[in-house]
């Protein structure tokens, strides 16, 4: 199955040409760096690009202070990983082992550097998303997890880190890692903890805290406008977000959770044209997301629109729940949908504890050799149930209707029905859950005979029903009774086909009325809306 990137230890390297090192040095400067000096500090800004001309840089173990893998970065290379093109910090020091001397190019002249000169780009880019994978799967970036199987606060950060391509390592509490981990911090080794490097201790952990110490989370300013705000980091927000970059407006892509949507929650995406052995959604729209942010497009996230109003010279002004403003010409509007909350006594109770709406890495080991249940007749709970049986004991996927035909692809029915570890139940609907602190039970009621089964398991994903995420539009545009945004024809705007109701303000997507909810068909709206975009910011409207 593809992945974010190639496998560095595999990857043929394609070195810098002479050309693309002289214009290096034409936009930087020559630094000269003793041994033993950091030139990377955990947690600064990753504000330059460093090309090594002679000596050495290593990797630097945040928490032991000694050297973190055998090679080292010498002549010909440079520091970074794809946090660079946002912005980010640096996740793990790097210091000079001897005498080095570097190029140096601040970031925002590198940026116009790789868009000037594609061939540099393409071979940075590269090399920056290799590390980024060989970050995850090694799991040796500097922020470490401790407890997160007892604590809901960290295994919401968990989640955050997984579903947004965060390296992190995860340490159960009481491990030997995790008392060595908490011993170099001076902490407590029996607390549940979020550590970055051994210098930071996040003392309320939560993903906005950890998407700040990351560079994630932009402090924007309450002066500065944008073209497009892009409000939804799914298929069709960063789609929206490339061709916006591509034609060189001023965008910025917000989003609550993670890039990639609900989408991001599928472990399996395998009928998406050009990935014939499939790929994750979220792998897939990071894949867009490097994209966008190489034409200047910016991210952040966590964030979440909380209202929005029209100025009296035509912008809009949309307001976040951390309390930053910011104007924009024209809004895209990409929030998806969500699974609907079911009418079950103790859901909210077990939300995060048992109950999920999601199926990556992190939940499938948390049903690790258990029993999984999975609600839901579409692509995506067929998606959940091919991944998780992989991992847990088997899986129970439970239908209220009598056949999964009309709202799954073929192919998932087909692999579903010829998987012997999972089991369709037809005519069903869970009815009760039972546990303490953690789901532990739950009893599933045949509904066209009345029959109950109690299966004992500690892993409920509910993927089931579609709540358009449309509350913050604040009744400037016009919906229809389930809350989807109108548009087109619908909205009074025939000439237009993902305008809505107010000029300057699109919708693409799960969340737009009538739309088709696929990913190939949220990336088309998403590619296409940016020209009536485009003719809407260029005409001067909203100036």
């Amino acid at each position: 199955m593809e992945t974010i990137g190639f496998d560095l230890r595999q990857m043929q390297r394609t070195p810098l040409a002479a050309s693309h090192v002289e214009a290096l040095r034409s936009a930087g400067r020559q630094r000269h760096y003793p041994p033993g000096t950091v030139i990377a500090r955990q947690g600064a800004a990753m504000d330059r690009f460093i090309y090594v001309e002679e000596g050495e840089v290593e990797v630097v173990d945040a928490f032991t202070g000694e050297r973190m893998l055998p090679s080292a970065i010498g002549p010909g290379q440079y520091l970074g990983e794809i946090a660079f093109l946002s912005g980010g910090t640096w996740t793990m020091p790097m210091r000079t082992a001897v005498d080095t001397r570097v190029i140096e190019v601040d970031r925002p002249a590198m940026l116009t550097l790789m868009a000037q000169i594609p061939e540099m780009s393409d071979i940075i880019i590269g090399v920056f998303a290799a590390r980024r994978r060989r970050q995850l799967e090694a799991g040796d970036g500097s922020l470490r997890l401790i407890g997160e199987e007892i604590s809901p606060a960290i295994a919401r950060v968990a989640a955050f880190a997984s579903r947004n391509r965060i390296p992190c390592r995860s340490l159960e509490l009481g491990s030997d890692e995790a008392r060595a981990t908490a011993t170099s911090c001076a902490i407590d080794p029996n607390q549940p903890a979020v550590i970055f490097g051994r210098d930071v201790v996040v003392t309320d952990p939560s993903p906005h805290a950890v998407a700040r110490l990351l560079g994630m989370n932009l402090d924007l300013d309450p002066d500065e406008h944008v073209d497009v705000l892009i409000v939804g980091g799914g298929p069709a927000g960063v789609a929206a977000g490339v061709y916006a970059g591509a034609e060189g407006l001023k965008a910025l892509v917000v989003e609550d959770i993670a890039i990639g949507g609900q989408a991001g929650t599928s472990s399996r995406i395998e009928n998406y044209m050009g990935f014939p052995t499939g790929i994750s959604g979220a792998d897939l729209v990071w894949r867009g997301e490097i994209q966008a942010m190489k034409f200047g497009t910016r991210f952040s996230m966590p964030l979440r629109v909380v209202s929005l109003a029209e100025l009296d010279d035509g912008r809009f002004c949309a307001t976040f729940d951390n309390g930053q403003s910011i104007s924009a010409c024209a809004i895209v509007v990409a929030t998806g949908v969500q699974y609907r909350q079911l009418p079950i006594d103790r859901l909210d109770e077990f939300e995060g504890q048992g109950v999920y709406y999601a199926a990556t890495e992190i939940e499938a080991r948390r049903c690790a050799g258990t029993e999984a249940v999975i609600i839901g007749g579409g692509n995506s709970a067929g998606q959940a149930a091919m991944y998780l049986s992989r991992s847990a004991a088997c899986v129970h996927l439970v239908v209220r209707g009598a056949s999964l035909a009309a709202s799954m692809s073929d192919y998932l029915v087909s692999r579903l029905n010829a998987d012997p570890a999972i089991t369709i139940h037809y005519n069903s609907e869970v009815r009760q859950l039972a546990g303490n602190d953690r789901l532990e039970r739950i009893e599933i009621i045949d509904r066209s005979t009345g029959a109950v089964r109690a299966i004992d398991t500690s892993a409920l994903f509910i993927m089931v029903g579609a709540a358009p995420n449309t509350g913050w539009l604040s009744g400037l545009i016009a919906l229809d009774d389930k809350g989807f945004v109108l548009t087109g024809s619908q909205a009074g705007r025939d000439n237009c086909p993902y305008g809505t109701s107010r000029p300057g303000i699109f919708a693409v997507g799960d969340v737009r009325a009538g739309s088709v909810k696929r990913v190939a068909s949220s990336v088309g709206e998403g590619s296409v809306v940016i020209s009536a975009v485009w003719s809407h910011v260029r005409n001067g409207s909203g100036r």
